[in-house]
């Protein structure tokens, strides 16, 4: 998984490229975990994303750092095409205590039948 990772004071951008899911998965935790202890704020850019499996719900749950201790960040999601957007308002009225909820911003798009 490529992915591309921009850092602007204590906030990281995290732009993956492709798909998200079990394969892809080690890679995106891997940037997340290398990012620098200052951080504390992160962005997945997900506009590149043509498709997200239940991986991503994980990744975007999962606050670790690189030696596996938990971190606490603000996780935010950008870009969101349609098939990841379906699975985060399905996730978020699955499991609501999750937070899936407040990942997601506006309406949902309208589907193209």
């Amino acid at each position: 998984m490529h992915s591309t990772t921009t850092i602007e004071g204590t906030t990281a951008r995290i732009t993956p490229h492709g798909v998200i899911d079990f394969t892809t998965l080690p890679g995106l935790r891997a940037s997340r975990a290398a990012l620098p202890s200052e951080i504390t704020a992160v962005t997945w850019d997900l506009r590149d994303i043509v498709f997200m499996d239940v991986a991503g719900l994980h990744l975007l749950t999962e606050h670790l750092s690189e030696n596996g201790h938990p971190r606490r960040w603000i996780v935010a999601v950008a870009g969101l095409a349609a098939q990841p957007e379906r699975l985060l308002r399905m996730a978020a009225e699955a499991f609501p205590a999750m937070g899936f909820g407040r990942l997601l911003t506006g309406p949902p798009r309208e589907q193209v039948s």
